[in-house]
């Protein structure tokens, strides 16, 4: 049936507008060729030199000179499915770092710029490169030398708006001795959180029905250290060791004053929840490498992680100096991953080239929540000394094998196309409170195919199949943390994986000497098993859980532009804009009509910013940037309650001047960013049979950070 949303535009139709927009833009992209001589390369290169001007710190600061890197940098991360070919979007030295929280990008504002030769900005396919599917890749070649070492440092100071002063401090060391080049780097970087909030309980009729005065607090001192190693056996063979650790060891709290205005006179009760959490995580990762005598190459890659968060809730009902406790909750979670990688590349000719392999990746979940709640019994120090309510516990495991094939042909000198195909074949286990295996099977094909028009004009079309990693932790019961009256929701032991075809169409244009990039990017989603709430329901208890709830479609396009100001005698300013409008469609399970998908962030925005370099006057820059959400109605819907999430633009601005020394002294102010939410509660049944019981207005505000960053080298 077709679907129409509220505007009246039919999304079906979308790929027809996607392709005729396409035509339209090939065809004015084609009458500029007659007026520009096209280039075999589309990789573009920007040599040390061209920085110097700005004495950069780090190879963070060369990038945020060029151009559209917003662009470049946006592709890979995230949650993503085992280690894949389409990771992080940044090589360094054409190497892929294997990780996930150690990844490419994570070293960029570590590496001193002394230490780059060249940065690479690669806009086409090649079977050469160790991720796919970006749409660029940046690759950060650095200096060889026979022994070589530097240093880097930062030391920071945040004020909050309460007038706390959190110190902070990074060093890391980047070099090479003969064979062997590293990256080492320890971080201690202090967070402190304080939120000013309120909650307005309405009546259906508009009346004040009670009022809750919150204040929220977390004071957090991270710790990271991290180490990527790399060495050179042989021209032919080379190995690399990532390894990461983290500790962030925490306590949060949150102070209410709650009011009842339904009855008189009106009655105040005071609630104070203590929070301590200990996360802590540490990942190896690593990667071989042996290239034939034929130029062809074998290469493995792996992963193993361990990530821990155990917190635990204790709500407590204040009355002058004594205080009582009348919730505990105890969550638990452990998340290991096991992943290898290991495929053959192949060169079938100088234009074509394949690569074949498999990939295999075991990952695990244990859980345990109790949740204890006052009553005449004690369920012992397990429940914090209260009535045991809620004991569960479990683990879910998945073993997933993949299966590839990448092909990728270099048509001519402007055309290449890439084809992947993809076999998965996986298992998830669940064990514990719930006792049950399935099997799942995938078929994942993808064409990339690029046209570089001009040496400037570059289009892009995407077709593929997606499967999305499920959330483990959707499998059993969990807490709600952004809801004091719901303590825990329930798992769901049934959920597939969300899956969808993607079709997708980018034009690019660079303009002459480096003066900036437009672009413009359509795309449609067709999905299948989508995820959201759905009713588990038992007897007289109204219950949710995530779960699969058919099919739903997501299209729209994205607009960015880069420019330097140089038609205005401004060459060393740079102004960005952005523009993202995207609509999402679904059926709701409980209403049965259509809506937009559940969202608390995302979706349609805006965005622009501006950074100007002063070279001649002790390098100073400074800037803004500042970005809004929009349009969407940014609504979350569960079986007995409606999110509404208003949408709010923040900020951030920066001036940054070189002192004595070559050192760094740089001012920052940020906005934390109001958390604003309406909810819409309802009784007597679900949201569809239900009556509305309360509407519940709330806000916070932590208000903006200040911050001062001193860095140099030595």
């Amino acid at each position: 049936m077709l679907k129409t949303n509220s505007n009246g535009f039919k999304p079906s139709r979308l790929p027809l507008a996607i392709g005729l927009s396409v035509a339209l833009l090939a065809v004015h992209s084609t009458a500029v060729l007659g007026q520009e001589d096209a280039d075999a390369s589309s990789t573009v290169v920007y040599q040390a030199d061209y920085f110097d001007q700005y004495q950069p710190f780090s190879v963070n600061d060369m990038l945020v000179r060029i151009p559209g890197i917003d662009t470049a940098r946006g592709g890979g991360g995230g949650d993503r499915r085992g280690l894949g070919a389409g990771g992080d979007q940044v090589l360094i030295n054409g190497r892929r770092i294997a990780g996930k929280g150690n990844e490419g990008n994570a070293q960029l504002s570590r590496i001193p710029a002394s230490e780059v030769e060249y940065i690479e900005i690669i806009r086409g396919t090649s079977g050469d490169l160790d991720v796919r599917g970006g749409n660029q890749v940046i690759n950060v070649v650095l200096t060889q030398a026979e022994a070589s070492v530097s240093y880097a440092y930062e030391v920071n100071a945040d004020h909050y708006h309460d007038g706390k002063i959190m110190p902070g401090a990074k060093l890391s060391a980047t070099g090479q001795n003969g064979a062997l080049n590293f990256f080492l780097s320890a971080e201690l970087e202090p967070r402190w959180e304080f939120r000013d909030g309120f909650e307005n309980g309405l009546n259906v009729d508009g009346s004040l029905s009670n009022t809750v005065d919150r204040d929220e607090g977390r004071d957090a001192w991270p710790t990271t250290l991290q180490a990527n190693l790399g060495y050179e056996f042989t021209r032919q063979d080379t190995a690399n060791l990532n390894l990461q650790w983290n500790d962030n060891a925490y306590d949060a709290y949150a102070d209410r004053v709650l009011t009842d205005l339904s009855v008189s006179p009106a009655s105040v009760t005071f609630e104070r929840d203590e929070v301590p959490t200990d996360e802590s995580n540490w990942e190896i990762g690593g990667d071989y490498m042996h290239v034939f005598g034929s130029g062809n190459r074998w290469k493995t890659l792996f992963i193993v992680n361990d990530r821990d968060n155990n917190s635990v809730r204790s709500r407590y009902q204040l009355d002058g100096e004594s205080r009582e406790r009348d919730l505990f909750l105890s969550n638990i979670e452990r998340t290991r991953e096991r992943i290898v990688r290991s495929s053959y590349i192949a060169n079938l000719t100088e234009t074509q080239s394949v690569e074949a392999g498999v990939e295999r990746a075991q990952t695990i979940l244990d859980t345990s929540l109790q949740l204890g709640l006052a009553g005449s019994t004690s369920g012992g120090e397990r429940f914090g000394g209260l009535a045991a309510v809620t004991d569960s516990v479990g683990t879910v495991e998945e073993m997933r094998y993949e299966y590839f094939a990448i092909h990728n042909w270099q048509l001519n000198a402007r055309m290449s196309i890439e084809s992947t195909m993809l076999f998965e074949d996986s298992t998830i286990a669940q064990t514990g409170s719930i006792d049950r295996s399935r099997d799942f099977t995938f078929f994942r094909p993808r064409f990339d195919y690029r046209f570089d028009l001009t040496s400037s004009v570059q289009f892009r079309a995407t077709v593929e199949k997606n499967v999305a990693q499920l959330s483990f932790r959707d499998f059993t019961a969990g807490v709600d943390g952004g809801d004091d009256e719901q303590n825990a929701f329930e798992g769901n032991s049934n959920l597939r994986q969300q899956q969808w075809w993607q079709y997708e169409g980018n034009l690019e244009y660079r303009l002459p000497n480096d003066a900036g990039v437009v672009s413009g990017n359509v795309f449609y989603q067709d999905l299948d098993d989508l995820i959201d709430n759905v009713d588990v329901s038992t007897g007289d208890t109204i219950l949710s859980a995530r779960g699969n709830i058919g099919t739903g479609e997501r299209y729209g396009f994205r607009l960015n532009s880069s420019l330097r100001l140089g038609f205005l005698n401004q060459p060393q300013m740079l102004v960005t804009a952005a523009l993202n409008m995207e609509e999402s469609t679904l059926t709701d399970p409980f209403l049965q009509q259509d809506r937009e998908r559940s969202m608390r962030g995302g979706g349609s925005s805006y965005s622009f910013g501006f950074r100007h370099d002063i070279p001649s006057f002790r390098n100073m820059n400074y800037g803004l940037n500042y970005r809004r959400e929009f349009y969407n109605e940014f609504r979350v819907y569960d079986i007995d309650k409606i999110e509404q999430y208003p949408k709010f633009g923040f900020y951030s601005a920066w001036v940054e001047a070189q002192g004595n020394g070559g050192m760094i002294y740089r001012f920052e102010v940020r906005d934390a960013r109001d958390r604003c939410r309406i909810r819409t509660r309802y009784t007597g049944g679900t949201i569809a049979t239900g009556f509305i019981e309360e509407i519940e207005d709330s806000c916070s505000d932590a208000g903006p950070v200040l911050a001062i960053k001193i860095r140099g080298t030595f």
